[in-house]
């Protein structure tokens, strides 16, 4: 019997664990049948800006209160999807994804605070998103911040208001930049979120040594870089209250079934797909079967998390006791 690779992630039902991470490949309808027809569990849509909302709202207010405007009184209120904007633009392609695929769409704004632009969460929840994905990150390098909780406090607070905005499925996908890294992640899983993401990828910065000017480096990950999200998946796993996925790093089959071992319920890729085509995930999905048979296991429920801290044999293996033993053991 063919294995089912089947899986639950933010309350949706997902044909495969793997989905299309937010990127330029998921901007466009063309794509995101591809990618349905490859077999990806789900698609996130490329990020909105929180900037690109605010300046939208603030563009079509600046307009309201223009004179001869009827009721500047209203502009707070006004809609300030119109035009062809970004944001409209955003909820068309929701609309048209939406028509056009049955595998679960999820938007995605990428946000550092917890402004108005949380109204748009709405908007994105009426144009038919199965989900929402928020990518947040508030630079560690404010130096005006006082302490670790008021930057943390940031997150709280976006998550409880756009929350407040929608009853689809909401997910975070975050940094390891935290203080306390494991109690935050728990903390944040019992907010009301249906999911986590870890780890974001962030703009890695190089020189340019001829302009003297600032340039991108190391724009896709590499699987080198699987080991992070492995190793807090590991942790986390059995120790929150939402749902785990994984992102990062993974660029194969292999990737993908140790992430679930770890106990990911789901495992996001995009560098694997602008590198070798959205035909990777039918490759994985291949992979994955193939070896779910040879392990003979039918389902993924039958090993997610079997290698995650709470369940090895040796849970010191992801603390400091391992890092002891490997370094002293090398020449």
């Amino acid at each position: 019997m063919t294995p089912n690779i089947g899986t639950s992630y933010m309350g949706l039902d997902l044909v495969s664990p793997v989905i299309a991470a937010s990127s330029g490949i998921t901007d466009n309808v063309d794509s995101l049948k591809q990618l349905e027809q490859c077999g990806a569990g789900a698609v996130v849509l490329k990020s909105l800006f929180e900037e690109e909302i605010i300046a939208e709202m603030q563009r079509t207010q600046t307009q309201m209160l223009r004179p001869g405007f009827t009721f500047p009184d209203m502009a707070d209120m006004f809609d300030y999807v119109d035009g062809e904007t970004g944001v409209a633009n955003y909820l068309e392609l929701i609309r048209r994804a939406k028509s056009s695929v049955t595998l679960p769409v999820i938007a995605s704004v990428n946000c550092i605070s917890a402004q108005k632009w949380t109204y748009f969460a709405r908007e994105i929840q009426d144009q038919g998103a199965d989900g929402l994905e928020l990518n947040i990150f508030v630079m560690p390098s404010d130096f005006e911040a006082t302490d670790a909780a008021t930057i943390e406090r940031t997150y709280f607070e976006i998550i409880a208001m756009v929350l407040d905005q929608v009853s689809i499925p909401v997910a975070v996908k975050l940094s390891h930049y935290f203080t306390l890294l494991g109690r935050t992640l728990q903390a944040l899983s019992e907010s009301g979120i249906k999911a986590m993401v870890l780890f974001n990828r962030f703009f890695s910065p190089d020189f340019d040594l001829h302009d003297l000017s600032i340039v991108p480096t190391n724009v896709f990950s590499t699987p080198a870089e699987f080991a992070l999200p492995l190793r807090w998946i590991a942790i986390m796993s059995g120790r929150v209250g939402c749902d785990l996925a994984a992102s990062t790093g993974v660029h194969d089959g292999d990737g993908v079934i140790k992430q679930i071992l770890a106990g990911a319920d789901a495992v996001q890729v995009a560098s694997v797909l602008y590198r070798h085509g959205v035909e990777t995930v039918q490759h994985i999905n291949e992979r994955l079967r193939g070896w779910m048979s040879e392990q003979g296991y039918d389902s993924l429920q039958d090993f997610r998390g079997a290698l995650s801290q709470v369940n090895v044999r040796n849970p010191a293996a992801y603390d400091r006791v391992q890092f002891v033993k490997n370094f002293r053991a090398m020449q």
